[in-house]
């Protein structure tokens, strides 16, 4: 998909390393509103080249006083008058523009974290639908505060502790924010973000998924030649799903779906997919059992990332493979693979753009765009890798994949090897990892809880734990189950399980699963943990 293409002006998001930058993307994408975030230490050109309406700064952990602290770069405020862009500055960005044009921002007083009332002191700028001594609940997180102001700018809320809580200078188009208006932890930050897209930048909204339907198709059958062939690397899960049907609506019987089994698949998890992919989707699949390949090269593979990096290696290993029989078959080798990414695995699998790695952290390394070798002999096709889930699944809609299949909770790309915590070859810990999730999530369906939740799965612990057993003592093994909400997967909390249903969960999989002898319940939130366990 060509950003250029969408309907819809564009808002672009200038990412400074707070972990709710990507959180502006989505709730601004729910406004049918065009958004992409780069790094917030990307070069002018490529900030130009985007041709933004609307340019946010985001928030982040440093401060301004740092010397190698992040910054936008040098013709940024210049350009931006001369084009007419509107400019909001959030939390971390607010204070870059206060001492960018020569305010003053220092060490707070008292330091504002979590939830703080502010007042409005003039309904102007994001506040012009406000009254004077209107008041609200938002999520503070910054330790420095602006205590002078660039000329021009005037201050249109404070907090209760009277620090500067918003920002305006209208000739210029500049605004800035001291809180977070993306998190749900402030109430009204939606309508505070609606009300100045809409009403002070006069934002055009387009974004909708008809429209990325066709386009991604028209960029299908621009990249494709019309003789060349497709292979696409099926999981079973709604991404890859919904990436092949897009690109078999593009080019129909060039494309040749393959499903691996690689031996860290779920309960009969590939006879459940493969049914739905020729009845109900009419998918030619090709199924490989590598379950030996894989198992044989994790012998031993305790660390989660080089996990990651052997399982995305031997996938494209035995994708080039296939490749290389079709061409027997059909005389021309496919030269591309397509590969169900979404945004969020581009964004924790590589840190922003012209970052070098010094403001953020790399999360994923594997999980499809992560630990594919350089010398790989397909070019990739991705064509959701600028879609959250929830969007993606909209698609799916829109493409008629059946809802009971779209609904199904993500699956990691590495599979059960992310599940099962130390070697994933010893003993018979994916056998009874299957078994238990089986357990567990046929029990959330039973209960009526499975679209409640965003992702729930078991995790198979390298403890044992002494039990009793039909009057025996035992040492077996230790389970943890996992259930979360969330809208795109950036960010988490726990499901809250009532207590009968786990204890019901809890013994049948003790009562059921041999060689388990005690459940435990995960019951952080992302952040501070990821979703996967590793």
């Amino acid at each position: 998909m060509d950003p250029k293409a969408v309907k819809s002006d564009l808002v672009l998001i200038l990412d400074y390393g707070s972990q709710y930058t990507h959180l502006i993307t989505r709730r601004i994408r729910s406004l049918n509103i065009f958004s992409l975030c780069i790094s917030g230490t990307s070069s002018l050109e490529t900030i130009t080249s985007h041709n933004p309406k609307v340019v946010i700064l985001s928030g982040g952990p440093h401060s301004v006083h740092t010397v190698d602290s992040p910054t936008f770069p040098s013709g940024f405020v210049e350009w931006a008058q001369k084009g007419g862009i509107f400019v909001l500055g959030v939390c971390y960005g607010l204070q870059l523009i206060v001492q960018r044009l020569g305010g003053q921002v220092d060490v707070g007083q008292k330091q504002e974290y979590g939830r703080m009332e502010i007042e409005v002191e003039k309904n102007l700028g994001v506040f012009g639908n406000k009254k004077v001594g209107d008041k609200q609940v938002v999520w503070m997180s910054h330790g420095d505060e602006a205590v002078k102001l660039p000329y021009g700018f005037e201050v249109v809320a404070r907090s209760q502790q009277g620090a500067v809580a918003a920002v305006q200078n209208s000739e210029m188009r500049f605004f800035g924010l001291q809180y977070h208006p993306e998190v749900t932890h402030s109430p009204e930050g939606m309508d505070t973000l609606r009300y100045f897209l809409f009403d002070v930048c006069g934002v055009s909204p387009g974004w909708n998924m008809e429209n990325v339907l066709d386009e991604e198709i028209k960029a299908i059958n621009d990249t494709v030649g019309p003789e060349e062939h497709v292979i696409c690397a099926l999981s079973g899960g709604v991404d890859s799903t919904v990436a092949a049907t897009i690109v078999h609506k593009a080019i129909g019987d060039r494309l040749h779906c393959i499903f691996v089994d690689n031996g860290l698949l779920r309960y009969k998890e590939r006879e459940r997919v493969t049914e739905t992919f020729e009845s109900d989707l009419h998918l030619s699949v090709t199924c490989v059992d590598a379950s030996n390949e894989f198992l044989s090269k994790l012998k031993g593979v305790v660390d989660p990332e080089m996990k990651r990096k052997i399982i995305g290696k031997e996938f494209i290993s035995i994708f080039d493979a296939f490749a290389h029989n079709l061409e027997q078959k059909l005389g021309k080798k496919p030269a591309y693979l397509v590969q169900g990414t979404l945004y969020p695995d581009v964004i924790e699998s590589c840190p922003p753009p012209g970052s070098g790695r010094t403001h953020s952290r790399t999360i994923k390394s594997h999980h499809n765009v992560g630990g594919l070798p350089k010398d790989m002999k397909l070019k990739l096709i991705e064509p959701l890798k600028l879609l959250f889930k929830d969007e993606v699944r909209q698609l799916g809609r829109i493409l008629n994949v059946p809802d009971a299949f779209l609904k199904r909770h993500p699956f990691p790309g590495p599979g059960l090897a992310v599940r099962v915590l130390g070697d994933v070859t010893e003993g018979n810990a994916l056998d009874i990892l299957r078994q238990v999730d089986e357990i567990f999530i046929q029990s959330i369906k039973d209960a009526g809880l499975y679209d409640l939740i965003w992702q729930a799965f078991a995790v198979f612990l390298p403890v044992r734990s002494v039990g009793v057993q039909g009057d025996q003592r035992t040492h077996s093994h230790v389970v943890a189950l996992r259930a979360v909400t969330s809208q795109d997967g950036m960010t988490a909390d726990w499901y809250y399980f009532e207590h009968k249903f786990l204890d019901d969960v809890a013994r049948k999989i003790c009562n059921s699963v041999r060689g388990v002898n005690r459940v435990v319940q995960d019951i952080t939130s992302k952040p501070p943990s990821t979703i996967e366990w590793e």
